[in-house]
């Protein structure tokens, strides 16, 4: 057995995230393609050797010969098409971040609850080994009591008509970067949900961060803070540390650690590092979506940690003065 996506969009993500690890996995082929014209979807069919295209999101989710879709599309489309997709009794991948806000989140993750589809947010770095690694290691109390967690995403995007800056598709640093920087937080935090202590934007528009900072605080009592930008002083800046009673845990570039990564831990003055597979993230999560759709098997991003995710980037917005993102 088989599972067949569409991917809705023809999105530059689409290659790396979904085309090239399908194309070594035994049991999943990506059989179609929608685009917002029947021209621009062939192009891309043609270029990247799918077999079906369709010039319209209702035509794809129409069809019968497709079991998931990948939706890669602007923010704040992707509810809507998330929910379209439910509906069409598919399930879904879909990128981060998971909706436009956290309203509309717990509104897909309702009709997720009681459909019987997986729905699954697309934080492929939770599914490398180095992800896993550190959630046990904080689990495990190696480092002792959690005292803080701090995760940076930090990138270059100095155009400023790519529709990230465009409060209109659900666009902003926060969304884009620190919807990642947020999710690290949260699972190397001990997989709790933190409260907003305080939070400041610098801003691209009136109403579109280029860059957030904020400070949190988890439900155990230590602080956490995450910091994002698409255009700032830190121009490249991917990481996250750990501390805690005991000791701490460095991570450079725990993001896409098959590019490049280095991981130090620290406990009781000994210090050690860790090495972790070259694979990529994508191909890792590709693996659990397919394990959950054909075998049934849980995921670690679903549709209701998508909701603790957005619950707190709401509240980082409302924190800095911004108002939430609205679906498009």
């Amino acid at each position: 057995m088989s599972l067949r996506i569409g991917i809705l969009g023809a999105a530059r993500i689409a290659p790396a995230a979904l085309i090239k690890p399908a194309s070594a996995h035994p049991d999943v082929e990506v059989t179609a393609i929608a685009a917002r014209s029947a021209d621009r979807a062939q192009a891309f069919a043609s270029r990247h050797l799918i077999p079906r295209a369709h010039g319209s999101y209702e035509e794809l989710l129409a069809d019968p010969d497709i079991d998931a879709v990948y939706n890669p599309l602007p923010n704040g489309l992707h509810g809507r098409w998330t929910r379209a997709a439910l509906e069409a009794g598919k399930h879904v991948l879909c990128e981060k971040p998971f909706t436009a806000n956290a309203a509309e989140a717990r509104e897909i993750a309702a009709l997720a609850a009681a459909s019987d589809r997986v729905v699954m947010e697309a934080f492929h770095y939770r599914y490398h080994p180095l992800a896993l690694w550190v959630e046990e290691i904080v689990a495990s109390g190696e480092l002792g009591t959690l005292e803080r967690v701090e995760t940076a995403v930090c990138f270059p995007l100095p155009k400023f008509s790519d529709i990230r800056y465009d409060y209109g598709l659900a666009g902003g640093a926060l969304m884009d970067a620190g919807c990642y920087a947020v999710h690290m937080a949260r699972t190397f935090g001990g997989g709790e949900t933190p409260t907003v202590v305080s939070a400041s934007a610098r801003l691209r528009s009136p109403r579109v961060d280029r860059a957030m900072t904020a400070e949190l605080r988890f439900p155990a009592g230590h602080t956490g803070r995450v910091t994002c930008s698409m255009w700032s002083s830190s121009l490249l800046k991917i990481n996250a540390k750990v501390v805690g009673s005991k000791g701490s845990i460095s991570v450079l570039n725990p993001l896409m650690p098959q590019a490049y990564h280095r991981v130090s831990v620290r406990v009781s003055g000994a210090r050690r590092t860790e090495k972790f597979p070259r694979r990529p993230t994508y191909a890792y999560q590709l693996d659990a979506f397919a394990a959950a759709v054909l075998h049934g098997e849980p995921v670690k991003t679903s549709a209701a940690d998508a909701v603790e995710t957005m619950t707190v980037i709401d509240e980082i917005y409302r924190a800095a003065g911004l108002p939430p993102r609205e679906p498009s």
